[in-house]
C-alpha cells in the first residue's frame, strides 16, 4: 500500500563505544549527533537501556537523557527504552519526572520488558527481588500512577514525577507489547532492526485491538530501521559492515567496541552466520541518496509507520554525522512529495 500521510523521523542511539575510544568520548559523540539532529528536522532521539555489553554506553539511561537534553532546545529526548523490570517503577517515575521538571515538555519514556542484558547481569541488577517480563502490564500500571494524577488515599507518592504525565511508549520486538499497547491505547514502537520478523503481525494486531485512550485517540506506530546513507551505495555498503559485525560477534557470544568496517564481509563469517546476521538485519536501509530513499519508500508503503526511527552504528564519528545527514534530506523529500491533504 502507498504511505499517504506525513511520517516523523528520529534516532535511536546506543551510544557506540568504538574500539580503541572511551566511553566519554561516545557520550561526547551522542551529544554532538543529539545537536546535529535537531537541526536537521529529527523529531526525537532516544537512547536504549542495555548493560554488560562492551560497545554501549547508555546503561545509565536517564543520565545520558540528561546530558542530551541539556545540550538541546527543543527536540524531544528519552529512553529507548528502559527496561521496566531491572527497575522499582517508584524509581523511573522520580528519574523521569525529575527529567520532565528539568527539560519540560521534552521528555519521552519509552518502556520494554526485556533484560537488555544477560541472566547473571540481571540477577547484579537485583531483579530476582519481585519484578519480571511477567509483571510487566502491573508494572507499567504502578509506573502510571506515579506520573499521573495523585489519587485519593494514594499513600506513596513520586517527588517529582506526580501530575507530570511523562509520555509513555511501549517497545517490543514480539506481538505482546503490540497487544498491551493496544489494549493501553499507548503508542508502540518495533524494534526491527535487529528483532524484524514479527513487525508486520505485530503492527496489524497493535491497529486492530486499538482502544483510544486519554494518551492517544488513534494508533502510532514507530519502526526502528538500520539506515547507514553515504555519498556512494559503495562505502555506505561498506560503512554497513560495521553492523554487521556487531550481530555476529553477538551471535558467537562475544560481544566487543564497534569495529572498524571491513571490504569484504564474506571473510568474516561463515554462511550460516551470514544467514543469521542477514535476517537480524534485514530492516536496513543501506546506500546513497537515491538507494536509500527507494528502501526507505519500500519499508514504509509496506508498515505504513506513522514514524521511522533510524539508529546507525558506524565507526568513524563523520561518517556517522554525515549519514543522519544524508538521512534526514531523504525523509524531508518523502514527505514532501506526498500529496496534499486537499488533493488525496
Amino acid at each position: 500500500m502507498k504511505h499517504t500521510h506525513d511520517f516523523l523521523y528520529s534516532v535511536l542511539d546506543l551510544v557506540p563505544i568504538v574500539q580503541g575510544s572511551t566511553a566519554a568520548e561516545a557520550l561526547a559523540r551522542a551529544l554532538e549527533l543529539a545537536q546535529h539532529a535537531e537541526k536537521w528536522g529529527y523529531h526525537r532521539y532516544w537512547v536504549a537501556e542495555h548493560h554488560n555489553i562492551p560497545g554501549v554506553a547508555s546503561a545509565a539511561t536517564s543520565v545520558v537523557i540528561g546530558h542530551l537534553a541539556g545540550g538541546t532546545t527543543k527536540m524531544r529526548v528519552g529512553s529507548g527504552g528502559i527496561m521496566l523490570p531491572n527497575h522499582a517503577p517508584l524509581v523511573i517515575a522520580e528519574q523521569f519526572g525529575t527529567l520532565e521538571a528539568l527539560y519540560p515538555g521534552r521528555i519521552d519514556l519509552g518502556l520494554g520488558r526485556a533484560p537488555g542484558g544477560d541472566q547473571t547481569t540481571s540477577r547484579a541488577l537485583r531483579r530476582g527481588l519481585g519484578s519480571s517480563g511477567d509483571t510487566f502490564p502491573e508494572d507499567l500500571r504502578e509506573l502510571q500512577g506515579y506520573l499521573g494524577t495523585v489519587q485519593p488515599g494514594q499513600k506513596v507518592w513520586a517527588v517529582p514525577g506526580q501530575d507530570s504525565h511523562v509520555p509513555i511508549y511501549l517497545l517490543g520486538s514480539s506481538t505482546f507489547s503490540a497487544s498491551l499497547a493496544a489494549e493501553t491505547g499507548l503508542p508502540f514502537a518495533f524494534a526491527s532492526h535487529f528483532a524484524p520478523e514479527l513487525l508486520y503481525q505485530a503492527l496489524n494486531i497493535y491497529r486492530t485491538r486499538f482502544k483510544p485512550s486519554v494518551f492517544l485517540d488513534k494508533p502510532h506506530a514507530m519502526v526502528g530501521v538500520n539506515v547507514i546513507a553515504a555519498d556512494t551505495d559503495e562505502e555506505a555498503t561498506r560503512l554497513f559492515s560495521s553492523l554487521q559485525q556487531v550481530f555476529l560477534n553477538l551471535i558467537r557470544g562475544r560481544p566487543r567496541e564497534l569495529q572498524p568496517p571491513v571490504d569484504d564481509i564474506n571473510d568474516a563469517w561463515n554462511p550460516v552466520e551470514a544467514a543469521q546476521v542477514d535476517r537480524m538485519t534485514s530492516c536496513s536501509a543501506v546506500g546513497g541518496p537515491e538507494t536509500l530513499r527507494r528502501q526507505l519508500q519500500n519499508l514504509l508503503d509496506a508498515a505504513e509507520a506513522d514514524e521511522i526511527i533510524a539508529t546507525a552504528h558506524i565507526f568513524d564519528p563523520q561518517a556517522r554525522l554525515r549519514s543522519f545527514e544524508i538521512a534526514a534530506n531523504v525523509f524531508q523529500d518523502m514527505n514532501a512529495a506526498l500529496p496534499s491533504p486537499a488533493l488525496s
